[in-house]
């Protein structure tokens, strides 16, 4: 990519309102994703396809939103951020409410596809929170909007059920559909403007592209947290996927709920994800370093709780709490430094720590439930602790050789004391 000139982004202090609107859009967008996941039997009967091809329906859904992540969240460093998520949310107005109407699965398909790629809006909305928050308060402001789009994806399997049980699986789209037109609205006329985003109007397409591949080569903090996010990603995936098993009494398990009280088990996960933002808030007083062994640990205890859970209910819910917490805590302390990399990159650094962060949920929602048919609840627990000990091993090397980067800093209150010192 040519070199051009670019211009120090000016930073505000966010309000209240925009990061609320910043965290609800993308909640929104990213609970698109998982509205169908709890109604696949439905569908299956009403298209009169087998439970296996209703699955492909969710599984298309989040290629679509993998592409979204390699194509068009790059667009967010060179076209004005505003207009972006404004159009992807009208887009993805339209494709739910095509997916509604459709009465064929193939068409379906096409239409959830368009809902995925769409659906990228959500982490459009992330770097730009992070771009227009001054230093201070960026590490709180995107844990807030992270915060927002995790609690979009427990709390779709929750309205997806209350909505279909009433209306039918349709019934949940056309809800989204109105869900997103009113956050286009929204975006359009409330979202800051914020600093200039396109740092190089004239850069080729593919060569954006290229460029995310020379951050990925050049930045050594990125190749890091790519790593940990893909793992952390995997371990949530493979828990919630476990868990359905467990709860719906799958493999001797103890448990006996309906498809409803299994959703309800997502609000403790939002509990979870509510507490988090305060990663991002000792971040920003300069502790990244040591945020990131605490959660790590975090992650360790949790699924120990989860392994006793398996036989408890009240201490299963705690686990929960404690897992959230630990996973959220993972990805912001990841995001805090990705973030902190090259303010002119922010979506780029995006989409290849995403990238990697949701191909680690893949792999873990096939392990979780290969995990749960093999060795049933006890297996699942074990991988997960197996996987949370190597994330604390691997960032215990990985602080080492960031030991003097910059990403790592020191808090605003820690320099002014420096340089009241000289």
């Amino acid at each position: 990519m040519s070199a051009t000139a670019t211009t120090p982004a000016t930073t505000t202090r966010l309000s209240r309102i925009v990061v609320f609107l910043f965290a609800v859009t993308a909640g929104s967008s990213a609970g698109c994703l998982y509205y169908l996941q709890p109604l696949l039997h439905e569908i299956s009967i009403d298209l009169s396809v087998s439970t296996a091809t209703a699955g492909l329906v969710v599984a298309i859904t989040q290629i679509g939103y993998l592409i979204g992540l390699a194509l068009v969240v790059p667009l967010g460093d060179f076209v004005n951020r505003r207009r972006l998520v404004t159009g992807l949310l009208a887009v993805s107005s339209l494709a739910l409410v095509g997916a509604g109407l459709m009465p064929g699965y193939a068409g379906l398909l096409v239409m959830v596809f368009v809902v995925g790629v769409s659906a990228s809006a959500a982490q459009v909305v992330v770097p730009w929170a992070a771009a227009i928050a001054g230093p201070g308060e960026r590490g709180t402001v995107v844990g807030h909007v992270m915060s927002g789009l995790l609690i979009g994806i427990l709390l779709s399997r929750v309205l997806s059920g209350i909505v279909a049980e009433v209306g039918g699986w349709r019934a949940i789209l056309f809800v989204a559909a109105a869900l997103q037109l009113t956050m286009a609205a929204a975006v359009g006329f409330r979202a800051p403007t914020g600093p200039a985003e396109a740092t190089d109007t004239s850069a080729h397409y593919l060569q954006v592209l290229r460029s995310i591949l020379t951050l990925v080569r050049q930045q050594e903090v990125l190749r890091h947290r790519m790593l940990l996010g893909g793992l952390n990603m995997a371990a949530f995936s493979a828990m919630w996927t476990a868990i359905a098993f467990l709860l719906a009494g799958g493999g001797a398990s103890g448990y006996n709920y309906s498809e409803a009280v299994i959703g309800l088990f997502g609000l403790a996960g939002v509990a979870g994800a509510l507490a988090a933002p305060v990663v991002g808030t000792i971040a920003d007083r300069g502790y990244l370093r040591h945020t990131q062994y605490a959660v790590w640990a975090v992650q360790i205890l949790s699924w120990l709780l989860l392994w006793a859970g398996g036989h408890n209910v009240i201490v299963l819910v705690i686990a929960l709490l404690v897992f959230d917490f630990g996973v959220q805590g993972v990805q912001l302390a990841n995001q805090t430094g990705v973030y902190s990399l090259d303010d002119t990159a922010r979506s780029r650094l995006t989409t290849a720590y995403m990238v990697s962060y949701f191909a680690g949920g893949v792999i873990g929602s096939s392990v979780g439930a290969w995990a749960y048919q093999v060795g049933g609840w006890s297996l699942v627990c074990e991988l997960g602790i197996g996987s949370a000990i190597i994330g604390f091993v691997a960032w215990t090397v990985f602080a080492r050789s960031e030991r003097n980067h910059p990403v790592q800093g020191v808090s605003a209150h820690a320099r002014l004391r420096g340089l009241a010192c000289r």
